[in-house]
């Protein structure tokens, strides 16, 4: 019975644990209010903002599940690049630590047990006489905190019961294999909890009380810190390309870690004692692993701090999506840059396929396929940055006269371009008019259908492309847009439309002529720009250059 007794208050610990650190996050939540978006948002411009952001955060709300949450939340919006993500990720990894400290420091050094209850009683006061202010945010955050530590003296009475009456070494598994396992039941716990806090805890309170060695503590604090990875992996379902990286980075981060640690355990031990002794004192068994867990993390951040560079250029390979295929470059190859001619060519091509892309997004904007503009939208966007860049890195060549001239042509028809792009977004944002009359609903179906046919005609990336053609429906399109407008005057005028039914009327017409303006514009400028060389030559003068 009396070994029933002490299961139950070890799971009785372990829930109130949960309770309080649950009260304490939510409550510290809470209380900053936008505290967090503000400091993940704004507080990452470089790696050690980041990093410190992550660590600052995660000591204050004593949970790197609600910071890893929160910044692949940022990043799936947009608000965080992954460069800016995998820093405060690698931050909070640092402050989680700080729970352990809070164990060896205060759990065991202190009489927590008769410190928690009048702290609760405080919180509950607070939180009871505030609700709706930041009081009550700041009292449940206060019971939070004392909860957690009449959990952690729970668990520490167990385990030091439970250590009087079984012998140490019935649990201890020698060898690589025994540290392996050890690691794999840290590793199941955090996942069994969805806590590395809590599992931390058990770990640290097992120790505490004899049940575990050195050793097989710091094997079992690997592997807790391995499964807090399973919180990423699940906030990422769903979830942008970007968010998805930024979870990869998370477990990659800690996998390397824990290999790291893994390897070089015996001799982490020994350092960490020896330093204990160095300075006049005898580390406990819950003190040296605090340390240790803390010493985990700063040897993960200390072993990406060289590689992160190239990991994000890894992970930007990963998970890609059709929008961002259709915005990586095609043609601007660097190795063509040796070759100006070459080079310029294959800027014409890229100008061409962003063309491409910005008229399919105009077609589907004037047809009302709204459903791939903003894929369309975005990798004009970043084409266009990329085919200026490419342009600032070929002007610094020797360029003949004639392909100097060419840049700066190439780069206004590639802001041609994006106009469109832009454009059809708005043309999509104008919401619908419900139009009854029949004579202003047939008017527009024409306008559409001629403004589709001219659109296609302007795509100069097209084998049949004919200024030509393109220029004869631009005409035909002017006069349907020129009597559309006198129609749609017409029927406001006669009652047959309301002001706001022709007012966004109009603003679509106009949105339409403008876009199809833009691409005559471009298709105009292409076609006074010679094809300096020939796709045969170019293949195989890219093929010459990439080898070289």
């Amino acid at each position: 019975m009396e070994i029933l007794s002490r299961i139950g208050e070890f799971i009785g610990g372990l829930g109130l644990f949960l309770l309080g650190m649950w009260m304490m996050t939510e409550g510290l939540k809470l209380a900053a209010g936008h505290a967090l978006e503000r400091i993940l948002g704004a507080w990452t411009r470089t790696r050690w903002h980041g990093l410190a952001s992550g660590l600052l955060v995660t000591s204050a709300v004593q949970s790197s599940s609600a910071v890893t949450v929160a910044t692949i939340g940022f990043v799936n919006a947009g608000l965080l690049t992954l460069t800016q993500a995998i820093w405060v990720l690698f931050g909070a990894n640092v402050g989680t630590s700080t729970t352990g400290w809070l164990v060896a420091l205060v759990g065991f050094k202190l009489n927590i047990g008769a410190l928690a209850l009048p702290v609760i009683g405080i919180g509950a006061l607070l939180k009871l006489t505030g609700e709706g202010r930041r009081r009550a945010a700041v009292g449940l955050a206060i019971a939070g905190f004392g909860v957690l530590f009449l959990g952690i003296e729970l668990l520490k009475n167990a385990f030091a019961d439970i250590g009087t009456q079984f012998d140490p070494h019935l649990f201890a598994i020698g060898g690589i294999g025994g540290t392996l396992v050890y690691a794999l039941i840290g590793l199941l716990l955090t996942v069994l909890m969805q806590s590395s806090s809590a599992a931390l805890v058990v770990i640290l309170t097992a120790a505490g009380g004899g049940l575990v060695s050195l050793s097989a503590g710091a094997a079992l604090i690997i592997g807790a810190n391995i499964g807090t990875t399973i919180t990423a992996v699940i906030a990422v379902i769903g979830a942008t390309p970007n968010a998805k990286r930024t979870a990869a980075a998370h477990v990659l981060f800690k996998a390397l870690t824990g290999t790291i640690t893994f390897l070089l355990l015996p001799v982490l031990l020994w350092m960490i004692v020896a330093s204990g002794r160095a300075f006049g004192m005898e580390l406990s068994p819950v003190t040296a692993l605090a340390v240790f867990h803390t010493a985990f993390n700063l040897i993960g951040v200390i072993a990406m701090w060289p590689l992160s560079d190239r990991l994000v250029r890894l992970l930007s390979g990963w998970f890609r999506t059709a929008e961002e295929d259709e915005a990586r470059p095609r043609h601007l190859d660097d190795n063509v840059l040796a070759v100006p001619a070459l080079a310029l060519d294959a800027l014409g091509l890229e100008v061409r396929r962003m063309g491409s892309l910005s008229i399919a997004a105009a077609r589907n904007s004037v047809g009302g396929a709204a459903y791939a503009l903003d894929r369309q939208r975005d990798a004009a966007d970043k084409l266009m940055d990329a085919i200026a860049g490419f342009a600032a890195r070929l002007n610094e060549a020797s360029l003949p006269e004639e392909s100097a001239s060419a840049l700066p042509e190439y780069l206004r028809i590639g802001r041609y371009y994006d106009v469109v792009a832009t454009l059809s977004a708005e043309l999509a944002a104008v919401p619908s008019a419900s139009v009854y009359d029949i004579e202003v609903s047939n008017d527009l179906r024409r306008l559409e259908g001629a403004a589709d046919r001219v659109l296609s005609a302007c795509d100069s990336a097209e084998p049949e492309f004919s200024l030509d053609e393109a220029e004869r429906l631009f005409d035909a399109f002017e006069r349907h847009y020129q009597e559309h407008k006198e129609s749609l005057l017409r029927a406001g005028v006669q009652g047959r439309l309301s002001v706001s039914q022709m007012d966004l009327l109009l603003q679509k017409t106009s949105l339409i002529r403008r876009a199809i303006d833009q691409s005559v514009k471009a298709a105009r400028r292409l076609t006074r720009l010679p094809r300096l060389v020939s796709p045969e030559h170019k293949e195989a003068t890219t093929a010459k250059a990439a080898a070289d």
